[in-house]
């Protein structure tokens, strides 16, 4: 069932501002926490997402002559809907200056390219419908005792698969982006490859976060010390040194040799926690661990003082500022920039600190 048997008021219409009124703003956050497990998800687009859902099934609900009825749980629409970008915008920023109808339009595009949505004009209306999709059959997170985590070396023979799905998810929205890639489903497999072969040019810099139950990984970091001759495209723009994600076989980034003392610069070229997983304490954890890890690549590398970085998930904007990274060159074409940060510097903060700071949506 997806709502009540009580009945809301009848007097009352539905309307975008009013939609508290039929749907807990306690369901609305549930959904949302258990949504931003999809990558690409910061907390704000899923607070609009599951806004959006929500209207559209107590919006079919009274267009078939039903009375409207309090939701208590959300369900793919029988048929797509009808909605407008002005109604979209009273929804995604009620009490809110700013947003328009434009911007709500973006947000609606957004969530296409993600696969969550599919729109369509009928020749008079912009119709919406939720992808019916099982990941999009969201149960409230139930509450579990916690899982004891353990940092590692990462294993190529065994963390190579879950850590690429992992790494896939949380680059979701740079994936759906990247119009090269001919096949979104096939960038698992290509990550799985790559994360391989990065092992074998120099393994003491892929670290993970595994369960101590089960040994599984649930994060990944990967610090990759780079040649000189690859550093300028941290000063292009972001597209350039794209990879990862893209739907290219030659590695623009060329890795340093261990010994080498022209090296300078390490490209974070992966760095994400699982959200289930995802804590202030685990942040901790592998914050420490990445010092460590830099500790010991000094040795390998004696003159690496520079760190870079590129597309960071979303949910970890905070902690990217918190860091005190700084943006280098931004690719005009999309909100895309690679960021810097001291490896001094990095290596003199509290990360347990840094962490208990964290307001962000999935830290706990």
């Amino acid at each position: 069932m997806s709502s009540s048997n009580a009945r809301s008021d009848s007097s009352q219409t539905l309307r975008p501002e009013n939609l508290e009124n039929f749907f807990s703003k306690e369901q609305q956050h549930l959904y949302a926490a258990a949504l931003m497990q999809r990558g690409g998800i910061t907390r704000r687009r899923a607070e609009y997402f599951v806004r959006l859902w929500a209207y559209l099934q107590l919006k079919q609900q009274a267009e078939s002559g039903s009375p409207i009825s309090i939701l208590t749980q959300l369900s793919p629409l029988e048929k797509a809907v009808a909605c407008t970008h002005r109604e979209a915008a009273e929804l995604f920023y009620t009490h809110k200056e700013r947003g328009s109808d434009r911007a709500a339009g973006m947000m609606i595009d957004r969530f296409v390219s993600l696969g969550l949505l599919e729109k369509w004009f009928d020749g008079q209306s912009l119709c919406l419908q939720i992808r019916n999709m099982p990941e999009l059959q969201i149960a409230p997170p139930q509450v579990t005792a916690p899982i004891a985590l353990i940092v590692d070396a990462f294993n190529p023979r065994t963390d190579a698969v879950p850590t690429a799905n992992l790494i896939a998810r949380s680059y979701a929205e740079l994936i759906q982006s990247n119009r090269s890639l001919k096949d979104p489903l096939a960038a698992s497999h290509k990550i799985v490859r790559v994360l391989r072969s990065w092992a074998q040019q120099y393994p003491q810099g892929m670290r993970v976060l595994r369960r101590q139950d089960n040994r599984n990984p649930v994060a990944i970091s990967v610090l990759y010390p780079v040649a000189t001759k690859s550093e300028s495209l941290f000063f292009q723009p972001f597209n350039k040194g794209v990879y990862l994600t893209a739907d290219v076989e030659v590695d623009p980034f060329q890795a340093a040799a261990p010994g080498d003392p022209h090296c300078s610069a390490i490209y974070v070229r992966a760095w994400t926690i699982d959200i289930p997983y995802l804590s202030r304490e685990a942040i901790a954890l592998m914050l420490e661990d990445s010092q460590q890890t830099l500790r010991a690549m000094r040795q390998d590398f004696p003159n690496i003082c520079d760190m870079y970085s590129a597309f960071i998930h979303p949910a970890y904007e905070e902690l990217k500022l918190k860091l005190g990274f700084q943006e280098v060159s931004h690719d005009k074409q999309r909100s895309y920039a690679w960021v810097y940060l001291a490896i001094d510097h990095f290596l003199e903060l509290d990360m347990p600190q840094i962490a208990k700071q964290l307001n962000f949506g999935g830290a706990k």
